[in-house]
Order: structure tokens, then sequence, then C-alpha cells
């Protein structure tokens, strides 16, 4: 309990940090939010209007498509705006950037990722929850549901996006396949999960593990249902394990850059 109390500690404090380094660049940083929040409208517009038309897809409704926006969006601001790094993960490791966090007195994983904060994901993440409560108008239970489950699905894109930078660990720099793969992610996470039947969703639950944001926590919450919201929960952790498992096997592998870096 002490450990996780001063690594909370940690994370809060550079939080701070990071925010108000961003804050010397406030008109970019606001930018860079209102940019992020009118993509993720626009998105949700088009599903609005798809629904207009076509009132019922496969048994999800509009309001089931906002909640999957939503917690997709607040899960995947959640885990970067907090642990901004892991999106930049794979170019650090194979531009040798590690050394420097290696000299610091914590476990290295953690305390990397810290290092940095995203700043369109605060759109993302100021956009799900406004958009879960400007449009499907919860009550406190499924409030507090809609809460839990964010943090879940925020583990699996940590987990994620630590599992695709580590790549680089292996095959050299591999930014560009990460990039692409968590983008392959984040579009399938978008989509009811009901759309899709037999390889693919099997693979939406494995090499591509959307299933744990498009269809288990919104079939969660549509129900309050134990079984679907500890199922997500059981794959965020094992996501969030197998990336933390492969970037610590793969840093055996880790070869310095011999760069000199200082920091304030």
């Amino acid at each position: 309990m002490k450990a996780l109390l001063n690594y909370l500690n940690l994370a809060i404090a550079y939080v701070r940090l990071n925010w108000n380094a961003h804050m010397e660049y406030r008109g970019a940083f606001v930018s860079q939010l209102l940019a992020m929040l009118l993509n993720n409208l626009m998105w949700v517009a088009f599903w609005g209007l798809f629904f207009t038309r076509f009132p019922v897809l496969r048994g999800w409704t509009v309001q089931d498509v906002v909640t999957l926006w939503a917690i997709a969006a607040a899960g995947f601001g959640l885990a970067h705006a907090i642990y901004g790094n892991a999106l930049q993960l794979a170019k650090l490791i194979a531009q040798g950037q590690l050394d420097v966090w290696m000299l610091y007195p914590r476990v290295l994983l953690p305390h990397l990722l810290l290092g940095q904060m995203n700043a369109t994901s605060w759109g993302d993440l100021l956009f799900g929850y406004g958009v879960y409560l400007g449009f499907v108008h919860p009550d406190m239970v499924h409030f507090v549901w809609f809460i839990g489950l964010t943090i879940s699905v925020a583990a699996l894109f940590v987990g994620f996006s630590v599992l695709t930078g580590s790549l680089s660990f292996y095959i050299g720099n591999a930014s560009a396949l990460s990039d692409q793969w968590r983008m392959a992610m984040l579009t399938f996470s978008t989509y009811p999960g009901t759309l899709f039947d037999g390889a693919i969703k099997l693979l939406l639950y494995s090499f591509i593990p959307a299933g744990f944001v498009t269809y288990l926590p919104v079939e969660a919450l549509r129900s309050l249902s134990w079984v679907h919201a500890i199922g997500s929960v059981i794959g965020s952790v094992t996501i969030l394990g197998i990336g933390i498992g492969v970037f610590y096997h793969g840093l055996r592998r880790y070869e310095s850059g011999n760069l000199i870096n200082m920091r304030g």
C-alpha cells in the first residue's frame, strides 16, 4: 500500500508538472484540445444521422453507439493524458533514449510513461465524459460504472501502447508499425461489436483487442452486467500484463544511444 501511494504521488506530481509545461504554450494546447473535440463530435454527428435512417443496428441504438464512443474516447484520453510517453515509446527505444530514465531510483516503465503528457488526449477525455453526460443522461449508478469501465479501458490502451512500442526492441525502429497497429485498434474500437462475426470477432479479442472496448463495456452498461464488466477488466489487465512483460523482456536487448540529455 505504501508503494502504491508513493507512485500515486509521483503520478500526481508528473501530471502537475506536465500540465504547467503545456500551459506555457496555452494557445497551442487549447487549439489541439478543441480540434480533437471537433473531430470526435463530427463522428458522433455521423452516427446520429445514420440512426435517423436506421433506428436500430443489430440491436444497438444511437445511445449505445454514443456510449461506445464515450468509453473509447475517455479511456484513450485518460491513458495518454497521464502516460503520454506510451505513444512515443517505439521512437524512444529506437533512438536509445531510455538511458536518462534508467538513472532514476524508480521502476523504469511507469516512470518513463509518466514523463510526458499528450495534449490532444485531454480533448478525448473531456469529449468522452461530456458526450456521455450530455447525450445519454445516466443515473448515478450508470455513471459510477462508466467511470470504472473508463479506467479499465485506459489500462488496456496503456498496455497496448506499451506492447506495440516495445516492438522496437526486436525489429529496430517500429514507430510506423506501432502507429498503424494502434490506429487499427482505435478504428475497430469505434464500431459496434455486433457488426463483426466469425474470425473477425476472434481477431477483436486477440490480435486487435478492440472487443474489450466496443462490446463488453457497452453491454455491461446496458444491463449493469457484472459478467461483461469483469470480462472487460480481465481483458484489460491481460493486455496490460502482456505489454509490461514484452517491454521488460525486450529491455534485455536494449542498446544505449550514448546521448547526453538534461532534464530540469
